[in-house]
């Protein structure tokens, strides 16, 4: 060690030029590293979604889901998957072990879809599956508005908008919202029909036929060759129109003659509004690996360009740019970076201005190597991982402060300053070696955390290592070389500046006598420790556990739900209610209202809500530039919407963290469904009656109303008539057949033409009263006599786990109440309470990702265990020395959760990081005092004097580098991030106990089991 110490000491033009390479590659990769504002966390998660129109959820799950299962059940590493069945859709949630390969699941998963395609219906409508990727989340989202426009100009203009977007080349995925694609509506006259006896498959056989375009080939004449052009496609409505249907005994019937063929609209299922008024909606999605300030300044030319082109009775508002936010978000962290820094110089007074000029060089030099590590391998610019380098900045120049401590320690006693640069940093690299590596080895159960919780915080512990490793080869090489040039020889008293002087008279005059005291009576200063320790743990039940807090980012959602039967317009009617409470408010910025679906994907663990017309979501942007202040808005329209009466309006903050499916979900499973029914409304009361519960939701508590259709298939087979012809004639007359494609011309999108009967917007039930089903001969009979129409009560949905039936009764928090708390009443009343055989419940939500999130900690917890004890007895050569460094450990716990308490932050995953990397922050006083203990022993010193003399040496540097790590934090506590600021406040309260405390207890310890230390030399003090 001594040798490469001196190498860099005494090769001035080597160490300059690597110090210069390393500024150059922090700077490259500063500049060039991706941004945005959360870690990109992929999960391998995956949707099978299936679209059967017309089937109820019965025939869903028996005709669909179960094939569809048992294929996806066979493959490996699968962790669970779920699957929702409603009326002519059902969707698969598929997530794998986090750690395989996605790509190759994604295959797997697909191919065994494919496979299963022989087992389902020939006339399924959709089979697809989809992924789950944080890039899908929009950083865009714009609306044009218009009250006067039509849908057809509003479309138009809206997809030539997407098109002129699709050129940024950042962009993963451009798609607009919030109206109906045109249609061309062919209503068949059935009477007419009925009357010349013309089977409905004529008429869809001649407009499918009509729209075919077979090429024709190529031809040779003499030198030259052609192409052959056939009929082609329908070139215009009157194409349609004119269509040959029906040709017998030279009579020809064409189209017109039989039906009404009109450009109109698909039925409407998706309407949008912003602040009230009518829009559509255009979003735009970012590729992985994209900096998203590129992305958005490449977008914005193009946005203002065709703003400007709009017509004056379209207006365009961007409401939702997530560059500008996490440009605000980067521009609040570089503020508190300079904050931190200015902090930093200030502990670093005490050890003079040209030593504290050494110090602040190692940062830079310890980030840059930092950053272009993280680089390296791949991780971006975000809040965590800035918040992790703030982190360490508080950290990484504890090696600096030591060395520098220790050298200008040698130069007040007459030293040399190489010699004082080399034989310093010798003395005591073995203590800052040992300091480094546990406090590594402490982030190792963080950056081996399993799952999506572990990936979504990696980023924060992989800046930390990655600096303090650096900050380590800096103070072993470059900060002696900097301070051989930098530091003068000291003349005179040989104490220091006015700062340290003033340290020096503390420690004299009032540190020294509390040390006297308490080595006096060692058995009592345990024992108040002990006190401490456990009134702290007292606390936990108070200060509670919330796994991830509440997003910081002034948004949220209202979702609002009716009963299954209502349709479109009534949705809309109490989605209108909610804009005009919106409206009146001065503290909302925008709104956008989504009527039977939800909002585009906005924020990373959330995903876009399926068409459903008895559903509607407003995602709003209030102004708020805190937390608190969000709070204070969700409480107050809380308020507002809480008894709306006939819709449950649920005002809804975004959560942190992996995908939530409620705060408080009770799974209740078994196969019969009435009976799930009734176990789950026994669920939701106790759920009702537990204080703290709000927003509860049972989705089979009421069953739903449909018309069914009983087919006699005895009669219909003496008619001559197929149950699938009454099935597809049912279709076309209530929702509409599509038939083929037609484009309004050249460069147009192909729209269908869909085949019904005469009817307004929605079609009602006098729409089956006039309907005619065919025979195989062409006879036309009414419905009713091959059908009977009634109406029945069903189960609007069905739910599976891992193949199991099950229903879920789901509830969230009101405010100050946290969700370990009310999960905690909940599950001791349902503890009570008999299930039937065959019937049980799990605990799921938040509980489940909590189990999620620190599973496998313990393996890595022990592994770090042993490792801290192993390094330890490695630099000590002794088990009694290493307990005394961990006699610290139980120490910084009491002010963390005094300092949780204190804040009102709740314990948390972050929290629980906190903790982690509060273990290896504060072992590094305790292995300092050790350390300087153990060297003054061997050098003959009694133990009485060496232990008093270590802890008053050893006070001013382990003083210092405890202010610098707090100091450095107190920009992150001012900004108040739900996110953070539990890891915080944990590093801030527990070093500072620590700290005061560590200087008694861990001497006591020290004298109470001193270890066996044998005299190699003369007994030399270095300090008086």
């Amino acid at each position: 060690m001594k040798n490469v110490i001196s190498f860099f000491v005494k090769n001035a033009s080597f160490t300059m030029v690597c110090l210069l390479a390393i500024l150059a590659l922090g700077v490259n990769s500063l500049v060039n590293m991706p941004r945005g504002e959360d870690p990109e966390v992929n999960f391998p998660r995956f949707f099978v979604i299936a679209v059967y129109p017309g089937a109820s959820p019965l025939d869903m799950e028996d005709q669909i889901v179960e094939p569809l299962e048992n294929r996806i059940n066979e493959l490996d590493d699968l962790k669970k998957f779920r699957s929702t069945i409603e009326d002519g859709l059902a969707v698969i949630d598929v997530e794998f072990d986090f750690d395989v390969d996605r790509d190759e699941k994604y295959s797997q998963l697909v191919r065994e879809v494919n496979a299963a395609r022989n087992e389902l219906p020939n006339d399924i409508y959709l089979l697809e599956v989809e992924e789950f990727n944080s890039s899908d989340v929009n950083i865009f989202q714009i609306a044009l508005i218009s009250e006067t426009a039509s849908y057809a100009e509003m479309g138009k203009i809206s997809k030539k908008f997407q098109d002129e977007l699709k050129k940024v080349s950042g962009f993963k995925k451009v798609e607009t919202w919030g109206y109906p694609e045109q249609e061309v509506r062919v209503e068949l006259n059935l009477q007419k029909l009925a009357q010349q006896g013309i089977p409905l498959d004529y008429i869809y056989g001649a407009l499918q036929s009509e729209d075919l375009n077979i090429p024709g080939g190529a031809t040779n004449m003499n030198s030259r060759r052609f192409n052959v052009k056939t009929s082609g496609d329908y070139e215009d409505l009157e194409d349609i129109r004119n269509t040959v249907v029906f040709a017998d005994n030279f009579k020809i019937i064409k189209l017109r003659d039989i039906a009404t063929v009109d450009l109109s609209y698909e039925e409407e299922q998706h309407r949008t509004r912003f602040n009230g008024h009518k829009a559509v909606l255009v979003t735009a999605s970012q590729k992985d690996g994209e900096n998203i300030f590129d992305v958005g300044d490449d977008a914005w030319p193009i946005i203002e360009k065709f703003k400007s082109t709009l017509p004056d009775h379209i207006d365009m508002v961007v409401n939702f740019d997530q560059s500008e936010n996490v440009k605000y978000r980067l521009k609040s962290f570089a503020r508190d970076f300079g904050i931190a820094i200015f902090l930093v110089m200030l502990t670093l007074l005490p050890l003079g201005t040209r030593a504290s000029v050494v110090v602040m060089i190692s940062i830079p030099l310890s980030l840059s190597i930092g950053l272009f590590v993280m680089d390296s391998l791949g991780y971006t610019i975000n809040q965590l991982s800035i918040v992790g380098l703030i982190v360490a900045l508080g950290i990484l120049v504890d090696d600096a402060i030591v060395v520098v401590e220790n050298i200008e320690r040698y130069l007040r006693n007459g030293a040399t300053k190489i010699e004082a640069s080399i034989e310093a940093v010798k003395q005591i690299a073995m203590a800052v070696v040992g300091v480094t590596a546990t406090l590594v080895v402490a982030f190792l159960p963080l950056l081996y955390l399993p799952g999506g919780s572990g990936d979504f915080i990696r980023g924060l512990p992989i800046a930390v290592v990655t600096t303090v490793v650096a900050s380590l080869l800096v103070s072993l090489t470059i900060v002696p070389f900097l301070s051989s040039r930098i530091l003068k020889t000291h003349t005179g008293t040989g104490e220091g500046n006015i700062f340290m002087r003033a340290l020096q008279r503390f420690i004299d005059n009032y540190y020294s006598k509390v040390l006297d005291a308490a080595l006096a009576k060692p058995w009592l200063t345990i024992i108040l420790a002990g006190g401490l320790l456990l009134a702290s743990f007292g606390l936990i039940p108070v200060i509670g556990f919330s796994l991830f807090p509440k997003s910081e980012k002034a948004q949220f959602q209202i979702n609002v739900e009716l009963p299954i039967t209502a349709n479109l317009d009534e949705t809309d009617r109490v989605v209108q209610y909610i804009e005009g409470v919106l409206l009146e408010r001065t503290d909302i910025t925008y709104f956008t209202s989504n009527v039977g679906k939800g909002n585009p994907t906005v924020y990373y663990n959330v995903r876009q809500r399926n068409q459903q017309p008895n559903f509607a979501q407003l995602f709003v942007q209030p102004e708020a530039h805190t937390y608190e202040e969000k709070e204070i808005i969700i409480n107050e329209l809380r308020s507002k919407f809480n008894h709306y009466p006939n819709a449950r309006i649920q005002v809804v903050d975004y959560e942190q963290g992996p995908p939530l499916e409620a705060p408080v979900a009770i799974r209740i499973f078994g196969e019969n469904l009435d009976t799930l029914r009734s176990l789950s409304l026994r669920v939701e009361k106790i759920i009702e009656h537990t204080p703290g519960s709000t927003y509860i939701t049972n989705p089979i508590a009421n069953k739903k109303t449909d018309l069914k259709i009983s087919i006699n298939k005895k009669k219909a087979g003496l008619y001559g008539i197929p149950t699938a012809t009454i099935d597809q004639t049912v279709r076309m007359a209530i929702a509409g057949l599509p038939i083929a494609r037609y484009s309004k011309g050249e460069g147009e999108d192909k729209i269908n033409i869909v085949a019904t009967v005469p009817r307004e917007k929605f079609a009602t039930m006098e729409v089956l009263d006039n309907l005619y089903v065919y025979s195989h001969t062409g006879k036309a009979i009414p419905l009713r006599q091959v059908a009977d129409i009634t109406f029945e009560s069903d189960f609007s949905i069905i739910y599976h786990y891992d193949e199991a039936r099950y229903t879920s009764v789901n509830a969230h928090a009101v405010s100050g109440v946290n969700y370990a708390t009310l999960n905690s009443n909940v599950l001791a009343e349902l503890d009570k309470v008999e299930f039937p055989e065959g019937y049980y419940y799990k605990a799921a939500g938040e509980l489940e990702n909590k189990d999620d999130a620190f599973s496998g900690m313990e393996v890595v917890g022990l592994v770090s265990g042993v490792l801290f004890l192993l390094i330890l007895i490695l630099e000590f050569g002794s088990l009694k020395s290493s307990l005394i460094v961990l006699s610290v450990i139980p120490l910084g716990m009491i002010g963390a959760l005094v300092a949780l308490w204190l804040t009102g932050n709740p314990l948390s995953f972050t929290a629980a990081v906190g903790f982690i990397a509060l273990i290896g922050i504060e072992i590094k006083n305790s292995i300092l005092l050790v350390d300087f203990t153990n060297q003054l022993r061997s050098e003959g010193v009694e133990l009485m004097e060496a232990i008093k003399t270590a802890a008053k040496t050893r006070f001013v540097p382990i003083t210092l580098t405890t202010l610098t790590a707090t100091l450095a934090l107190v920009p992150l506590i001012m900004d108040a991030n739900p996110l953070y600021s539990g890891l915080v406040v944990v590093l801030m309260g527990g070093l500072i106990s620590s700290t005061l405390l560590a200087f008694l207890v861990c001497t006591v310890v020290y004298m109470l089991i001193p270890p066996v230390i044998e005299v190699v030399g003369k007994k030399e003090l270095l300090n008086n």
